[in-house]
């Protein structure tokens, strides 16, 4: 059986723990490879790897860290097919996902390209008498990503693309379930010219990530995943004297009017609600129509939409979507919906023992659809995470509003409106930290950045764009001046710009 092994100072390197993790095959529910569990010493390898290369990469001019982020675009571009095989073999996302989870993060890589002028400080002349004041940006040092399941290649390049072009190196901990990519990741950065100890990549489940979190020399942590191990690392990850920025869970809204344009919504509605079988943060699963004949509209529409998808293997071009992560995963999925029926939503289509004739092993959940569900409902209020769509009623455009904005989660929201006023009003009020108008999955472009509300995210700062530059660095700022000659006692004084 495959041995997925840490990747430590620019080599293969094994976990000391004893202990390992099995990683699946979604499509067929067979295990196919083992990831060693890393103990603190692991992480500890791997951060004085990271440390040992951290003066001579800070020292590395910005241009000549854009010239390998470049090529490392250029390498993951080539071997693109071959890592989103290996993703969607792990994960289970369809191979066009798989292409697009790649290709997202390579977009904040492109971004990165550019630090030489993103990083440019501040510049004052004579700001006082003879006097000039400047600033600079500066790497932190050693740093840390511990990323979730749901985008293997992405969300690692999202963080380790912009620490690395600022001068720093890294240390990354993805997610147990499906490791592969970010080693190969890896592989590809050490290729295109990063010096070894840059990125380095250690496997492990919550030892690791405490690890990570009490270890002296990790100056920052940038973290994905569910709102409650988010808080926890925030939490920890502060009390140990680091920057965190730590992104959480997400139950994202879609408000519909009574004037949207019915088919690109309902169209709009199954790739965001049901794409990568609902295994993202940024995914939609939840529907606010306005007013009794949008609802049933909607649903009327819906129905067939849903009854026509083709769920399927990750190979399978005419596949909507594959199958969750997890045995447990999908079981937790089910466990919801039964919640729901239950709590007495009404169940339009039960995904539940879904089966694929030839992978009846694999994790597949078929598409569910609830409607008349309410606020009070566990399944509203929680994260499912999976193929799963809920229709909440309103009966106004304010309550409407009010909905996602009570929402313990404010990651995403969307309207639908052909209504530019009330689009204008909504994106304005709505208490929520990114906005899509006729937009299903509002995540933006990598050179703007990404970041939720309330429970979808704690700390100060968001992720990439100029917000992961101000996470990834610290100012200096210095104020000069180069005098022919002091006469007076001024040297003793705080100077003043008078």
């Amino acid at each position: 059986m495959r041995a997925i092994r840490n990747f430590v100072n620019g080599k293969s390197a094994s976990a000391s723990s004893g202990r390992a993790g099995r990683v699946y095959n979604p499509n067929t529910g067979a295990e196919q490879a083992e990831v060693a569990f890393s103990t603190a010493r692991d992480v500890d390898a791997a951060v004085q790897a990271a440390a040992a290369a951290f003066p001579a990469w800070a020292a590395t001019n910005p241009q000549r860290r854009a010239r390998v982020l470049f090529a490392f675009k250029q390498l993951v571009e080539a071997n693109m097919d071959e890592l989103a095989h290996l993703l969607s073999s792990e994960h289970g996302k369809v191979i066009a996902d798989s292409k697009g989870d790649i290709q997202r993060g390579l977009e904040v890589i492109e971004f990165a390209c550019g630090i030489p002028h993103a990083l440019k400080g501040e510049y004052t002349e004579g700001a006082g008498p003879g006097i000039d004041v400047y600033s600079m940006r500066q790497p932190l040092g050693v740093c840390a990503g511990i990323t979730p399941f749901n985008f293997p290649a992405m969300i690692p390049m999202w963080m380790f693309g912009v620490a690395i072009a600022c001068g720093n190196t890294f240390v990354l901990k993805p997610s147990e379930k499906d490791p592969s990519v970010p080693v190969r990741l890896a592989e590809l950065m050490l290729e295109a010219g990063a010096p070894v100890g840059v990125l380095n990549v250690v496997h492990g489940d919550k030892e690791a990530v405490d690890a990570i979190i009490a270890h002296p020399e990790i100056r920052a942590i940038s973290f994905v995943g569910s709102s409650d191990i988010a808080h926890y690392i925030y939490n920890h990850g502060t009390a140990n004297h680091k920057r965190v920025q730590a992104m959480g869970g997400a139950k994202n809204h879609g408000v519909v009017l009574p004037d949207a344009d019915m088919d690109q919504v309902v169209k709009d509605l199954v790739g965001a609600a049901y794409g990568s079988a609902g295994e993202r943060c940024m995914a939609l699963p939840v529907v606010v129509p306005v007013g009794k004949n949008t609802a049933d509209e909607l649903r009327e529409r819906l129905i067939p939409e849903i009854e026509r998808m083709k769920v399927g293997i990750s190979t399978d071009e005419g596949a909507q979507y594959g199958p969750v992560v997890s045995a447990a995963h999908k079981a937790k999925i089910e466990d919801y919906i039964a919640l729901g029926v239950k709590e007495g939503a009404e169940l339009v289509r039960d995904g539940r023992g879904f089966k694929l004739q030839g992978y009846e092993d694999g994790f597949f959940v078929g598409p569910t659809l609830f409607d008349k569900v309410t606020t009070e409902m566990r399944t509203y209020q929680e994260e499912i995470f999976g193929p799963v769509l809920q229709i909440v009623r309103a009966e106004t455009f304010e309550e409407a509003l009010a909905l996602p904005s009570q929402h313990q989660y404010g990651n995403g929201v969307a309207i639908f409106t052909r209504n530019g006023r009330a689009a204008r009003e909504f994106a304005s009020r709505v208490n929520v930290g990114m906005v899509g108008i006729n937009v299903p999955i509002p995540v933006p472009v990598a050179y703007h950045t990404f970041g939720g509300w309330k429970r979808s995210a704690f700390g100060d700062t968001n992720q990439h764009g100029m917000e992961g530059v101000k996470f990834f660095t610290k100012v200096k700022t210095i104020t000069q001046r180069w005098p022919e000659g002091l006469t007076d006692d001024s040297s003793f004084v705080i100077p003043t710009m008078r």
